[in-house]
């Protein structure tokens, strides 16, 4: 008997061993009593690793990296869906898959029907922070509401000695500096990416930060008076240093989403579709809000999301900055190589200056 129940014992051990469930994400992007809760809920252990750029999971990714869940952005979708990477995603395992905003749903199925291989998990915009009194006194003038302020090198050379930081983000700042001179991303030829690649490295030489990370840090304790951001990062910074503002430029700002796929390599997909459930669970899909400060995919019209706009509105854009927001789009492979070669350039022009200081 004793024999029988211990080999009962070393079964339920070994299921219970193999329910783990491998997450890659963009690092501080998920509150721990979030996954915590699923974990205490469903008994599954969750391996969670993250990234601080796009190109280390589309790297880890192409070598086969044997994750069941992971969180590119929309401009990535379309060469991801291309390459065969994702599974498709059957919706019949979400019980809460209703509670989506129709909209991002929406706007997801414009990127090579990206609708029918990932779920919405977070969507923010990339626009400026600034410290406007020490913008102010450095240049002397009322700021203006404009990328202006990061890519002319007029206010540059002002605005030097307070701290500029640009986003390790090619493709996000390639489209923001084409958009500032009425140009679109998408339909530059490689040598006009070259020739925008040389405008913005001379720019990089006044950069204090190139970085997806330690720049949060660097707003919260004044090492930077002017910034390209995501919007829960400068909340974020914001939430230590209530001066600083972030806003969407007068020239537009860029829309993006970041949803759940599930790698075609992934061990246990039926384990990933248990953790997207759980957080479009209103409940959860705040909670996650309130700590990472980017925002919820769910519908306006659920009364979690109507408290959460009520009591933190700053969590969600307003209508005037929603309509000057565009996507980044997806980029033929040339421009993503060309873009890719430049911006190797701009990063190590950045740190040679930075070293010089």
């Amino acid at each position: 008997m004793r024999g029988l129940l211990f080999a009962v014992l070393m079964l339920v051990c070994v299921g219970g061993q193999a329910q783990t469930l491998r997450i890659y994400n963009w690092k501080d992007y998920i509150d721990p009593q979030v996954l915590a809760g699923f974990e205490r809920t469903t008994g599954i252990k969750v391996d969670y690793q993250t990234f601080t750029t796009a190109q280390e999971l589309d790297e880890a990714l192409d070598a086969g990296a044997a994750f069941d869940l992971v969180a590119p952005s929309h401009f990535q979708l379309q060469r991801l869906i291309d390459d065969r990477r994702l599974q498709q995603i059957d919706v019949s395992k979400l019980r809460h898959y209703d509670n989506l905003d129709p909209k991002l749903l929406a706007s997801l199925a414009g990127f090579s029907g990206a609708g029918r291989y990932v779920v919405p998990y977070l969507w923010s915009t990339v626009g400026l922070v600034i410290e406007r009194e020490t913008v102010q006194r450095a240049l002397g003038q009322e700021v203006p509401p404009s990328w202006r302020l990061l890519f002319d090198t007029n206010y540059a050379q002002r605005l030097q000695a307070c701290g500029i930081g640009w986003l390790d983000a090619p493709e996000e700042t390639f489209s923001l500096w084409m958009n500032l001179q009425g140009k679109r991303l998408p339909d530059a030829s490689t040598r006009r990416l070259a020739d925008s690649g040389a405008q913005l490295f001379v720019r990089a030489g006044a950069l204090r930060a190139l970085n997806n990370e330690a720049y949060i840090e660097d707003l919260a304790a004044g090492r930077l008076c002017v910034a390209m951001a995501w919007s829960g990062h400068a909340l974020s910074a914001a939430s230590r240093r209530p001066t600083l503002e972030f806003l969407v430029p007068e020239e537009g700002a860029l829309l993006t989403i970041d949803s759940w796929a599930i790698p075609a390599a992934a061990q246990q997909p039926e384990l990933a579709y248990r953790f997207i459930d759980y957080l479009l669970e209103p409940g959860n899909a705040r909670m996650n809000t309130d700590a990472t400060r980017f925002y919820a995919p769910l519908r306006s019209d659920l009364p979690e999301m109507i408290e959460l706009a009520q009591r933190s509105p700053a969590f969600v854009p307003r209508p005037g900055e929603r309509r000057r927001l565009y996507f980044l789009e997806p980029l033929r492979p040339e421009q993503k190589q060309a873009i890719d070669r430049q911006w190797q350039a701009i990063k190590q022009r950045q740190r040679s200056s930075t070293e010089l200081e």
